[in-house]
């Protein structure tokens, strides 16, 4: 069966005030993401990365163009829809990994789960599944403090595919790590992706990383280019 597209951005375009001017950061900007598909975001800063992941993870609006999530308009969405649909449906990382400090790995991985409404039980079992994925389960009791920074990370993207999402978002998960350790947590990222049929948008600065991706893809005028 042919991958499908999950996610698509049609002409989108995103403008911000500054002062009495108008800066574009997208114009007309299209992309598209189909399942178990691992795609790199490659761009200097400053160029509409970090936009582009706010509009694809329905926390920004367009001003103009659209957003489809599973084939489904999301712009017209009220606010609680477009709350939802981040939290079934779309998983985020980013490069600092966000763990609450008072809770242990496998109470952080459960947080969006019991959030979602799954039981107590169910929650753990999930997440004792996901913490053994990415290879630290014997780390479940350990609180953030007590975590490498590799660890950390791997917990962190194992809390976003918590609720089994459609689409992993991702802003520089590797950028704290050193280069060992940022191709040991990519392999359990890569992994995962290829085993569930999740579609993976990842943003990074990392070339050795990128390469290994499927498509690579930078903005330039506005737009969303393959590389």
């Amino acid at each position: 069966m042919a991958p499908k597209t999950v996610l698509q951005l049609s002409g989108v375009e995103r403008h911000y005030g500054q002062g009495e001017t108008t800066l574009s950061i997208l114009k007309g900007a299209d992309f598209d993401l189909k399942t178990g598909e691992i795609v790199a975001l490659v761009a200097p800063s400053g160029t509409g990365k970090s936009t582009l992941l706010h509009l694809a993870g329905l926390l920004e609006h367009p001003d103009a163009g659209e957003v489809f999530l599973a084939g489904h308009a999301c712009n017209g969405l009220p606010d609680a829809e477009r709350t939802a649909m981040r939290r079934n449906q779309i998983g985020f990382v980013y490069q600092f990994h966000h763990l609450l400090p008072e809770f242990s790995a496998v109470e952080n991985i459960m947080m969006p789960q019991l959030i979602a409404g799954l039981s107590k039980a169910e929650a753990k079992e999930r997440a004792a599944q996901l913490l053994d994925y990415m290879r630290i389960g014997h780390r479940a009791e350990h609180r953030p403090s007590e975590l490498s920074g590799g660890e950390q990370q791997r917990v962190a993207i194992a809390r976003a595919v918590a609720n089994a999402p459609r689409v992993l978002l991702a802003d520089e998960p590797t950028g704290n790590l050193d280069p060992k350790t940022a191709s040991y947590v990519f392999d359990a990222l890569e992994a995962l992706v290829r085993q569930s049929g999740l579609a993976a948008l990842i943003a990074t600065h990392n070339h050795d990383l990128a390469s290994r991706m499927d498509r690579r893809v930078t903005i330039e005028g506005g737009k969303v280019v393959e590389m």
